[in-house]
């Protein structure tokens, strides 16, 4: 029975029909190598006592500096409910400031503290270690972000 073999292992004239086999599912490849990068990033975010959510906020801040809730969520590409949560928790940390902005009060303005800042320094071999761990060179590992990229903005241009 052909049906239960991957896609790519079919003859061409069945390939084309669709696939409900988990293997044939780009969602699931994708899920899978989200969960194995997330774990693999586990053990290095925890001797900073960071989750992975929160070191995505301090790799923005550390890029551009001090910003308002609203850039910081929108660069995350997370909701204003989400994000809220994660600051508290990096604030308790002493790793961020926040501040509501004189000018207008309904924003904050998320900030560094220097040991935040300091933060990024011992952080600097964690990508190291994630490339080590993915296997890919260089190049590769730039086509597979590309993909990705290509991948999210054209899902979310269909939406």
């Amino acid at each position: 029975m052909s049906e239960n073999r991957p896609a790519a292992e079919r003859p061409a004239a069945e390939a084309d029909e669709v696939s409900l086999l988990l293997d044939d599912q780009m969602c699931f490849a994708l899920y899978a190598a989200q969960r194995a990068l997330t774990n693999r990033y586990r053990p290095l975010l925890d001797e900073f006592d960071l989750t992975y959510p929160q070191y995505l906020v301090m790799l923005v801040l550390w890029e551009h500096g001090a910003l308002p809730i609203k850039s910081l969520g929108k660069l995350l590409q997370l909701d204003y409910g989400t994000l809220t949560p994660l600051l508290k928790r990096l604030q308790a940390h002493g790793l961020i400031r926040r501040e509501r902005q004189a000018s207008d009060e309904r924003s904050v303005q998320i900030s560094l503290t220097e040991q935040g800042a300091e933060l990024r320094k011992r952080a600097r071999v964690i990508p190291a270690t994630i490339g080590q761990a993915a296997g890919l060179t260089a190049t590769e590992a730039g086509n597979v972000k590309a993909l990705l990229e290509r991948l999210t903005a054209n899902v979310t241009a269909s939406q």
